[in-house]
């Protein structure tokens, strides 16, 4: 795969960077910590930075019915820190450029994304509904398509899966428009062209015509156009069966080199995929020896075979209780 173009990733500073929490308490996060050797982290902790201390008094979010807007309030002390918090998105997100994603603190009233608590009145025990913090909504609000999450749903494997496929391909492209070359766009486009097939063949095909009249349409507006179609693409994780339609189309660059057996034992693990009864990597795998075995380079260059690095890969367990192996 050669050398990957390293991500560039916004993190919570309380994932194990420091002590910044409302009790100073510092969260060891074991995927945060995966990532360090292959990612450049920018920790930051948006209530530290509006000026709120370690240890502080505990903040939350609440909606006002007057405006029916919401608000980030404190309520051992009554301040109102909408507007401050507000402030410091605004510069801050606006300072950024060249970032690949962001890892956030989940249900926090400043980073959270999903399920933040959103309080009925600022001294109410009653949970109005759940929604975004003050931080987390505005990041969503002007990075929807970058590789953004927090790091409790990332405990999921198949969300984890999506956010580093993801990460790792904005972060190639990044480097590829960097340099701006128009090798470097065809190139780009040659080796993930199976990933690209797997989240999205309307997209893939979409992106072809791009790389195809860059010369008409200029070179930095075909990176910007091949940008957003890129972005829009990877949104959404890719169902299975397209993952399954792709190994197969990788299958016949050397199906008629197989003996009968060999092509037997590859459509079965491509089948226990698809039942999910077997992790994708199974099959992943024995398409990669076939390559090599038969040295077709390029299916080896293909990111879709390795879209990320293998030390982040989820590790199957197993589950006693069930005797079970669960990918």
């Amino acid at each position: 795969m050669g050398v990957r173009a390293r991500p560039i990733v916004v993190v919570s500073k309380c994932l194990g960077f420091e002590h910044c929490r409302w009790n100073a308490q510092i969260i060891s996060n074991e995927f945060v910590n995966l990532l360090q050797s292959h990612v450049e982290f920018m920790p930051v902790c948006p209530e530290v930075e509006i000026g709120l201390g370690v240890p502080r008094n505990p903040i939350r979010v609440v909606h006002d019915p007057s405006s029916g807007t919401l608000r980030l309030v404190q309520p051992a002390t009554g301040k109102d820190l909408t507007e401050a918090m507000q402030a410091f998105c605004e510069s801050f997100l606006s300072s950024l450029s060249g970032i690949d994603g962001f890892i956030l603190k989940g249900g926090s009233p400043s980073c959270g994304l999903k399920n933040v608590k959103i309080y009925s009145g600022i001294g109410s025990p009653y949970v109005k509904e759940k929604g975004r913090g003050i931080f987390g909504g505005a990041v969503f609000e002007r990075f929807p398509r970058l590789a953004v999450e927090d790091e409790e749903r990332l405990s999921n494997p198949l969300i984890r899966e999506h956010f580093l496929t993801k990460l790792f391909t904005l972060a190639a492209f990044r480097q590829a428009q960097a340099r701006g070359r128009a090798t470097d766009l065809v190139e780009f486009h040659s080796n993930n062209k199976f990933l690209l097939m797997a989240y999205s063949q309307s997209a893939m095909r979409k992106l072809g015509k791009v790389v195809a009249d860059q010369k008409a349409i200029g070179i930095e507006n075909a990176f910007r156009v091949y940008r957003e179609t890129l972005e829009n693409a990877l949104y959404r994780p890719p169902k299975r069966g397209s993952v399954v339609n792709v190994l197969k189309h990788m299958f016949g660059y050397f199906s008629q080199k197989l003996n009968e057996g060999e092509r037997k034992f590859l459509l079965e693990a491509v089948e226990n995929y698809r039942k999910g009864m077997a992790p994708l990597i199974v099959s992943v795998n024995l398409v990669r020896s076939y390559a090599i075995r038969f040295g077709i380079d390029y299916l080896l260059r293909q990111s879709f075979l390795e879209p990320y690095p293998l030390e982040l890969m989820e590790k199957p367990t197993y589950d006693e209780d069930r005797d079970y192996w669960r990918f």
